[in-house]
């Protein structure tokens, strides 16, 4: 099969290399088009003023945070289940990434916690389980990189986001299932969204740019994983840019 084909590090890494930097460059048209949407042209909102422009990082990092570890949890299912490099590979380049977003999801809901509830922290639903994903990236991070055999470490880090992608529901529905200050969604698939249009403009576009940075990020970082792993491969030493490395080192 043609995706197959991609599973092998040799194959995937040129396509990677072709496909971040399209993918950064969108990512930063879409952010300054939802920045300039959220921070200039959105009007404040009646109760909260413009505290409430903070959703516009808040909430797209947020989501990511949530989205990425469930793209761990697939990229190891696939890793278990077919027994693919690319898998383990995968998982580890995203894993940074989803740690930072769900670092700046709680900083940024500390920040607008401060003037909405008059705290910038409260052991609420929401705030605990998204503090658990965090401490699940860090733990992912640790366990992977305390592990030398890279296949056992890649089993063992498929493990643990598939045990911890049962926090991303609770995540998810902590403000339906339980009593909590935090407010309810604003987008949903079923209803209609209780935000002006150009507010949600801003903030899908901001979503969209988040997504596609951390695509783009994970491209890059894997193409780098890839390069570490098989340092010795053959692929690898014939590929022009560590062979123009190896040129410049033969001349330092």
């Amino acid at each position: 099969m043609k995706l197959f084909h991609y599973a092998a590090p040799q194959n995937f890494y040129p396509l990677a290399g072709r496909i971040g930097p399209w993918l950064a460059l969108m990512a930063t048209a879409l952010a300054l088009a939802g920045m300039w949407l959220g921070f200039m042209v959105a009007p404040s909102d009646a109760q909260q003023g413009q505290a409430y422009r903070i959703i516009y990082i808040h909430v797209p990092v947020s989501w990511m945070a949530m989205v990425i570890y469930l793209a761990m949890a697939f990229w190891s299912v696939l890793g278990l289940a077919f027994n693919t490099r690319l898998s383990g590979l995968m998982t580890r380049a995203l894993a940074p990434t989803g740690a930072l977003l769900a670092f700046l999801s709680l900083w940024t809901g500390a920040l607008w916690g401060k003037p909405m509830w008059g705290t910038y922290w409260v052991w609420d639903a929401r705030l605990t389980s998204m503090l658990i994903l965090l401490f699940l990236y860090l733990g992912y991070i640790a366990l992977t990189s305390a592990i030398e055999d890279p296949r056992r470490s890649d089993r063992a880090g498929a493990l643990v986001a598939l045990v911890g992608a049962v926090n991303v529901p609770i995540i998810y529905f902590s403000v339906k299932w339980w009593n909590t200050l935090h407010q309810g969604a604003s987008v949903s698939l079923t209803q209609s969204p209780r935000m002006a249009s150009v507010m949600l403009s801003g903030m899908l576009l901001m979503t969209l740019a988040i997504w596609l940075y951390a695509a783009a990020v994970a491209l890059w970082r894997v193409r780098s994983l890839m390069l570490v792993r098989d340092s010795h491969a053959a692929w690898v030493q014939q590929l022009p840019e560590v062979q123009a490395h190896r040129a410049c080192r033969g001349l330092a």
